[in-house]
């Protein structure tokens, strides 16, 4: 005869697989992370597409930073970058577009979709080598001049803002 499942039972399994999950997504994070430069960050200066200097180093003083490695050909990237444009309301927030051709075609890529996060185009993919990114897309959270998290593929909305409080220990 079998057993019947209890409520108990359900949570228990759900906090298992849940842990379980939290540990391998690390796992991969930290796997796909060893090319990036954790020990020491490299600068992160440009102009935006909006013709604004920024310094993320910086920026990174007031508070944390996310920096978000994208690319407009990216098929991840459209499920991330909805995320990371609502991120931008409560933390700065720079894109840095690498591959994705002249800045007036990834202007009007952002305004298409409605994303309003600063953005540096990388059109040679210089930063994206500079800083180790081989997959698009890359998160990193950047609070006081250091590499606090980074991240790659799909982030969800609460894994994003658990990395960012993180980020401010």
């Amino acid at each position: 005869m079998k057993k019947k499942r209890t409520a108990k039972h359900w949570l228990k399994e759900i906090a298992m697989y849940s842990v379980v999950f939290v540990v391998m997504s690390i796992a991969v994070d930290l796997w796909r992370m060893k090319d990036m430069p954790i020990d020491v960050t490299p600068s992160l200066e440009g102009i935006t597409l909006s013709g604004e200097s920024i310094d993320v180093i910086e920026m990174s003083k007031e508070k944390p930073v996310v920096v978000y490695f994208w690319a407009t050909w990216c098929s991840i990237c459209k499920f991330v970058s909805p995320t990371v444009n609502n991120i931008g309301d409560s933390y700065h927030v720079v894109g840095v577009s690498g591959s994705s051709g002249e800045d007036n075609r990834v202007t009007r890529y952002l305004a298409a979709h409605d994303y309003n996060f600063e953005n540096i185009n990388d059109t040679r993919s210089d930063i994206f080598r500079q800083w180790g990114v081989g997959v698009t897309p890359t998160i990193a959270i950047i609070n006081n001049g250091e590499v606090k998290f980074v991240t790659t593929g799909i982030t969800t909305p609460p894994g994003l803002y658990a990395r960012l409080w993180l980020a401010n220990w």
